[in-house]
């Protein structure tokens, strides 16, 4: 069977940036008549915003994006995080890393995708024997030369050599809270999702993900990265971007725009907001979804 999921954080509302990617992946599980699930990435409690995770669920209801089963919250499943943790440990693919972001800077080993690449320091040292008692760890995972390709539905065939794009790279920060990249490949294996629909700037995190799969010993999911919202100035729609809330009273408004965004003939008027989905069921294609940035400004 067909699962797939939306998973947004909740850092601020819905905008129309997030609705393309809910609204994407909500016709691609319905057309092909699977489960659609909700998990509430809520790993960072410094960057979330109150009452975000509650008005993200509201909206989506109001755009009758209804879920299946029950909403999951990634910080009801550090149980999960911590026996994959435990796992890569006794397999001795991780290691406790002391080191201070000034330390990463400085002995940087290069500059990759996200940033500096870690040098490695920690990599070699006992792991009974921190550098500073009493201090805290991350814990990195140790990337060695690999290669990782697979072929996205929409933005093809993709080739990163790991160890150069990413370096080691962490799975628990110091300050105790879980990195995305541990988190995601857990709870997509533990609801059993098989594809994932989701918005381009996460292509480029995909690889991490896939190689942690493979040492977890999870599937793969099939992968759809769908083009990217930009502004006037080619700024992905964001809350950095001061990119608006969706509002609730233009949804039949907002809704059409997005299935233009996605390639959907222009529906006939509906009468209610459930016949609109129901019209982009039928004629989801996401073989028609091209893979550039779509700017708003120009449609």
């Amino acid at each position: 069977m067909y699962i797939g999921r939306f998973a947004p954080s909740p850092t601020g509302y819905l905008h129309i940036g997030s609705l393309l990617t809910a609204v994407a992946s909500f016709l691609d599980a319905r057309s092909n008549q699977g489960q659609w699930l909700v998990r509430m990435e809520d790993l960072d409690p410094p960057r979330e915003m109150n009452g975000a995770a509650t008005a993200i669920l509201a909206t989506l209801e109001a755009f009758g994006l209804h879920w299946d089963g029950t909403v999951v919250y990634q910080s009801q499943r550090y149980h999960l995080y911590q026996d994959a943790l435990l796992k890569l440990r006794s397999n001795h693919q991780i290691y406790p890393c002391y080191c201070s972001r000034k330390t990463v800077q400085t002995e940087a080993r290069g500059e990759g995708i996200d940033g500096l690449l870690y040098s490695g320091r920690c990599a070699q040292l006992p792991l009974e024997e921190p550098p500073v008692s009493g201090k805290a760890s991350a814990w990195r995972l140790k990337v060695p030369s690999v290669t990782i390709a697979f072929t996205d539905i929409v933005q093809g065939k993709q080739i990163q050599q790991l160890d150069q794009a990413v370096g080691d790279f962490v799975l628990l920060r110091a300050d105790g809270f879980w990195a995305y990249q541990l988190a995601v490949v857990i709870d997509d294996a533990e609801q059993k999702i098989n594809h994932i629909v989701r918005g381009q700037d996460l292509l480029l995190s995909t690889p991490r993900q896939i190689y942690l799969q493979k040492l977890l010993n999870f599937p793969q999911p099939n992968y759809a990265h769908v083009p990217l919202l930009t502004n006037k100035q080619g700024q992905k729609w964001s809350k950095q971007t001061c990119a608006p809330a969706l509002d609730i009273k233009q949804r039949e408004q907002l809704l059409r725009q997005v299935l233009k965004y996605l390639q959907i003939p222009t529906a006939p008027t509906v009468d209610n907001i459930a016949d609109l989905l129901k019209w982009g069921i039928q004629h989801w294609q996401l073989s028609r979804i091209k893979p550039q940035a779509i700017n708003t400004e120009q449609n």
